[in-house]
């Protein structure tokens, strides 16, 4: 497992300790001109869990990874929170705006992988 994809592993530890739902990894690698090698996309059920799980995606990210993210846009509205790690981008919506922007269906010779809930 290369750093990127260690990296990915544990920012979704981050978001399942939170309890984030319908998790999926976005395997971007062998898309030419890809803004980032993964996407991870998940949701929570109001603005405070989303916020949560992005928080939780930092404290993961610094403590097990030694990662701060570059940038992290949306925490005021925490409608849609992005963190940006450079090789990997976290997409944390709520349900309704996860429905409408639907970014796991932008890149269709990605390879999307579903991360079961731990309810």
């Amino acid at each position: 497992m290369n750093s990127t994809e260690s990296l990915v592993k544990t920012l979704v530890n981050g978001l399942q300790e939170k309890k984030g739902k319908s998790i999926v990894t976005v395997d971007l690698t062998n898309i030419s001109g890809a803004i980032c090698q993964y996407m991870i996309i998940c949701e929570g059920n109001t603005p405070t869990q989303v916020s949560a799980l992005s928080d939780s995606v930092w404290d993961f990210g610094h403590k097990e990874a030694g990662e701060k993210p570059i940038s992290v846009h949306g925490k005021q509205g925490a409608e849609w929170i992005g963190l940006d790690y450079g090789t990997v981008l976290v997409h944390i919506f709520l349900p309704e705006k996860r429905t409408f922007y639907n970014l796991e269906t932008l890149w269709s010779d990605s390879k999307v992988t579903h991360i079961p809930d731990l309810d």
